[in-house]
């Protein structure tokens, strides 16, 4: 998994939320192995992406591609700071 932390101006949040769908359909189209993501607002303009990957080697790959389509773009374009970024393994424990 990839987790991401950036800041965004809060008067940018609203076209931050609206590009996110579009961007996800490209994700969906162009990167192997994008499993899913979830967007998390934190205080003082900050957000964590949490984004579900196959494998390390899909999520290399989609950072190789960067913002190679448009609605990629437009949302990395709004991010003001990136202030983490890193890779993790999922281990589910669910407690009954």
């Amino acid at each position: 998994m990839e987790l991401t932390r950036f800041r965004v101006s809060s008067d940018r949040t609203e076209q931050l939320l609206a590009a996110r769908p579009a961007m996800l359909r490209d994700f969906e189209a162009d990167r192997a192995g994008f499993i899913d993501a979830r967007l998390v607002r934190l205080p003082d303009d900050e957000w964590l992406d949490i984004v579900f990957w196959r494998s390390a080697k899909d999520l290399a790959a989609s950072r190789a591609k960067g913002g190679n389509l448009p609605y990629i773009r437009v949302f990395l374009d709004l991010i003001d700071e990136t202030v983490s970024s890193e890779e993790g393994t999922m281990h589910d424990v669910r407690l009954r």
